[in-house]
């Protein structure tokens, strides 16, 4: 197994990297049939999320397959390979593997524990499986990410650990207030009428909320929002929808605003949220100067190498973000934009009167979070899942070289009783089949322990060497060995959920 991955993440780049670096979904089966192109990748897949982007792939060559990941992942995002470098991160092997288990348990997520990515890591292999990308190790690999993660989420209280980005983001807003206290009462304006944004008028519906404002670009999707928070079986809350010209009406009587749309710009400006609450720009709170850079001693911005035995990682370390000053007085308007590019302009939150809480705020607040025992509990299954997948690699890197051994010994087999055939041609079918089932029951024997053993002991860390030894040791022809393999690869029942 040579899986490498490369990525970003929110835990490694800004919130304006990740914007900008996001990938469309042609866009992704672009990356991914570039990928296989490359002369160091046999295999690719592509996890693209609001808040990461990583490129995994079966290579051949460590330092030439990094380097040809990055430049991929830096043309089809349309970031600079200059600097989009500082904020990658590699993983190879079996920390490669660690990772993406870690992911799908939602371990890596901005929430903790959150189950979307789940759906996300499904929907990255099927389009491997679909564009023919992902082949055995990846097919593999993704399928048992999937298991690990609905493992964790049924035997461990992960889901406990955190919560719904929208309960999340919620929370911020309350500053450390009970939510419901916080909400009841308040105008609330949804704007978007995706699945984030239904589950953010849903979850403000049962906090008590006085009344519900849903404005997208389509007024038939609102209007269906609508229906469905009011319906007598859903929550019960005053609701309407308005058209995407409204907002800035709504702004002036809303107490909350949630933002997810699907928009590449900004949604809410900041002259807009001025203007609604009679303000001008001018009333911003003054923003403090950027600090300087911190020495890499202090945080590690930089990429580094750590060359470990025959793994390579970058390492970065998390991110402290300058985050835009907030006014202290009354807040008069909260704003929670959960977009991914942002819908609402940072700027806003310098207003007198307003509170933002976006994503990248999100981040910093989810990892200071303490970290529960059920956490730990699923860090224990994914070690655990680590050590048993790369020991079921292992043994079956070397399969193909065992049935290419036994392949040839019935070869031997059957030449052998051809031959007999020839010089005893008075044996009766009664005594041929004996003969030949005799030699068989030998052969069988004398090949059984030394191929159980070879394949325990590939399991294991550095049994890789042993196949090498068994060709060399019976002098099996490599193409009967590798059409072994590619038969095992391209069964249509493998990889397949």
């Amino acid at each position: 197994m040579s899986l490498l991955v490369v990525g970003l993440s929110h835990r490694s780049a800004p919130v304006s990297v990740l914007e900008r670096a996001s990938l469309a979904a042609d866009t992704q089966a672009k990356l991914l049939q570039d990928t296989l192109a490359a002369e160091p990748a046999v295999e690719a897949a592509v996890l693209a999320t609001c808040n990461r982007i990583e490129l995994y792939a079966d290579v051949d060559k460590f330092h030439a397959g990094v380097a040809e990941l990055s430049t991929l992942l830096a043309q089809h995002s349309g970031v600079g390979l200059d600097e989009l470098t500082p904020y990658l991160y590699v993983h190879y092997e079996d920390r490669a593997v660690h990772h993406l288990f870690s992911v799908a348990c939602g371990l890596d997520s901005m929430v903790v524990g959150e189950g979307q990515i789940l759906g996300q890591i499904k929907d990255a292999l099927a389009l491997g499986q679909e564009l023919h990308t992902a082949g055995r190790l990846l097919n593999d690999l993704f399928q048992q990410a999937l298991r690990v993660g609905k493992r964790a989420h049924s035997e461990t209280g992960i889901d406990r650990a955190g919560q719904s980005l929208v309960t999340f983001g919620l929370e911020q807003l309350a500053a450390g207030a009970d939510v419901a206290d916080w909400a009841r009462g308040k105008r609330a304006l949804v704007i978007g009428a995706g699945s984030m944004s239904s589950l953010a008028a849903a979850t403000l519906a049962r906090t008590g909320v006085a009344e519900i404002v849903v404005a997208n670009r389509t007024r038939a999707r609102a209007d269906r929002l609508v229906e469905i928070l009011a319906q007598p079986g859903g929550t019960g809350v005053a609701a309407r929808a308005v058209e995407m010209a409204a907002v800035r009406d709504e702004l002036t009587r809303a107490d909350v605003v949630v933002s997810c749309t699907g928009a590449t710009g900004l949604v809410l400006t900041a002259e807009a949220v001025a203007e609604a609450l009679g303000l001008t720009v001018d009333d911003a709170v003054e923003t403090p100067a950027a600090p300087a850079p911190p020495a890499p001693a202090d945080v590690d911005r930089h990429a580094a190498w750590v060359e470990n035995g025959s793994t390579g990682t970058v390492r970065q370390a998390v991110r402290r973000a300058t985050v835009p000053a907030q006014s202290s007085g009354p807040v008069r308007l909260a704003l929670l934009d959960l977009a991914m590019p942002r819908d609402i302009d940072g700027g806003t939150a310098r207003l007198d009167g307003v509170r933002l809480v976006d994503i990248e705020s999100l981040a910093e607040a989810s990892a200071d979070a303490p970290m529960a025992a059920d956490v730990d509990q699923v860090r224990t299954i994914v070690s655990d899942e680590v050590a048993a997948f790369g020991a079921a690699q292992r043994a079956a890197h070397i399969t193909p070289t065992v049935v290419a051994l036994r392949t040839m010994a019935a070869g031997v087999v059957a030449g052998e009783i051809a031959r007999l055939d020839g010089r005893l041609p008075d044996l009766d079918e009664k005594q041929r089949a004996e003969i030949s089932q005799t030699v068989r029951r030998v052969v069988d024997k004398l090949l059984h322990a030394p191929t159980v053993r070879v394949k325990q002991l590939a399991s294991e860390p550095g049994g890789a060497g042993y196949a090498d030894a068994l060709r060399e040791l019976f002098d099996l022809d490599p193409q009967t060995v590798a059409a072994v393999s590619r038969a095992d690869l391209n069964d249509p029942n493998r990889g397949r959920s």
